[in-house]
């Protein structure tokens, strides 16, 4: 089980995009192993964010993981697209329309690592059948669509209860969680067994990027 090291995955929604090439520079200078990457589609969930031509754009000024969270509909429509631009890990949603074994398929047959996500509502059993196909699990800790939402506690012990499943299976995965994560927060997720925190306004917020991401790790 991957939890010696805790992974930083700041979420560019909460970045300033005038100047998006210099706080994804400015994180990872801080120490930030990912760029998490949340694309939505105005219709899987109710916002609409960024796309292909962006992660491109971006892909340019670092060579960070590039962690992208498709928050789509049909996401197996996506994939090849998205690998072009410079996606390193693609996430998505047990809920989307996609066949979830076939998109898995076609994410790592391009040697890039295929992650799982569920909502909130979602029970954490509906990943167990696909732990051994995938790198990672991100359990969502907000309702997806929206930075700035607060943190959901109830999400906690279906951290633990993936953690407890990925042993039993005895299968390396790293466990992310997204939303509403800061200094209070990820102890919790820590504690619960996530290694890969994602986090937009406490780090893009924050006046010292360094302290911010170093006081996540500890």
């Amino acid at each position: 089980m991957s939890k010696e090291k805790i992974i930083i995955s700041p979420s560019i929604l909460a970045a300033d995009y005038g100047k998006l090439a210099e706080e994804i520079k400015k994180v990872v200078a801080s120490g930030a192993e990912y760029v998490h990457i949340d694309v939505m589609d105005g219709h899987f969930v109710p916002n609409i964010s960024i796309g292909i031509p962006v992660v491109q754009s971006i892909r340019k000024v670092t060579d960070a993981v590039f962690d992208c969270h498709l928050m789509i509909s049909n996401p197996i429509d996506y994939v090849d697209e998205f690998i072009k631009a410079g996606a390193d890990l693609i996430s998505f949603h047990v809920e989307s329309n996609s066949n979830i074994t076939e998109t898995i398929k076609k994410i790592t047959s391009a040697g890039k690592k295929a992650a799982l996500v569920v909502k909130p509502a979602t029970p954490i059993e509906e990943v167990f059948p696909y732990l051994s196909e995938i790198s990672m699990v991100l359990i969502m800790t907000v309702e997806p669509g929206f930075g700035g939402q607060s943190f959901m506690e109830a999400m906690l012990p279906k951290i633990k209860k993936l953690k407890e499943e990925a042993e039993k299976q005895n299968v390396q995965l790293d466990i992310q969680v997204d939303g509403g994560i800061d200094d209070k927060t990820a102890p919790l997720c820590k504690s619960a067994g996530a290694n890969v925190l994602v986090a937009g306004s406490y780090i893009f917020k924050s006046p010292d990027t360094a302290k911010a991401i170093e006081t996540l790790k500890a």
